[in-house]
């Protein structure tokens, strides 16, 4: 799919007006087109507003087991909005965008600070069982992998794209390993719907991919 970027302007604008409770502040505007530029970077063939429209689609259908979806929102828009495929450390600078953006935007410290810690979270995806936000934000950001087969594909050829600069014998391993690390978590989903609409799809879909990657 293609993300009409005007309908993420109109919901970069709602979320930021909503979360900032009614206070002042600059024009939204500014801000959506910096992180639309972002979003769309040459680099990026997973990492782009397609997968943000996707979290965000995600995020409503989940936003029930959320104390602060808005919050949960903007992290969607920050989470990745650092990314260069070769470097290690794009989820601590996409926080730190988050901090310094936001802050300029109008948003309070409290609502700040939360929105970065999320983004920070994406590093493992292992939210406290208590951790409402986090748990909805880890839901959607992984919910590509209980996709239908063909979009599972383009997904996981997209990741590849990416990766393009990593051998095909050194990708193929490191890759195996992160499908491992999935399966041998107890529970991939966190939210009541993401265990019972996502969890079994996703762990087919892993536990096919991996096969793949490890056959002889």
């Amino acid at each position: 799919m293609t993300a009409p970027s005007a309908d993420l302007r109109d919901r970069w604008t709602r979320t930021l007006l909503a979360a900032r409770g009614g206070a002042s502040g600059p024009d939204p505007e500014p801000y959506a087109e910096n992180l639309l530029t972002r979003w769309s970077e040459p680099q990026r063939h997973y990492h782009t507003l397609d997968h943000l429209t996707a979290m965000l689609l995600h995020i409503d259908a989940l936003e029930e087991y959320a104390a602060d979806p808005d919050l949960v929102r903007l992290a969607a828009w920050f989470h990745d909005a650092v990314y260069l495929p070769d470097r290690s450390e794009n989820e601590e600078r996409s926080a730190r965008l988050a901090e310094r953006a936001l802050t300029e935007a109008g948003l309070p410290p409290a609502s700040t600070a939360e929105v970065a810690r999320l983004v920070r979270l994406t590093i493992t995806h292992a939210p406290a069982p208590d951790d409402t936000n986090g748990l909805v934000l880890c839901d959607a950001d992984l919910a590509i992998l209980a996709s239908a087969p063909e979009p599972y594909a383009a997904y996981t050829a997209a990741v590849r794209e990416e990766y393009a600069f990593v051998p095909d014998e050194a990708f193929r391993a490191g890759r195996a390993a992160v499908l491992q690390q999935l399966l041998d978590l107890p529970r991939l989903f966190h939210t009541p719907y993401g265990q019972a609409h996502w969890e079994a799809a996703a762990r087919e879909n892993l536990t096919a991919e991996l096969a793949t990657l490890t056959a002889a």
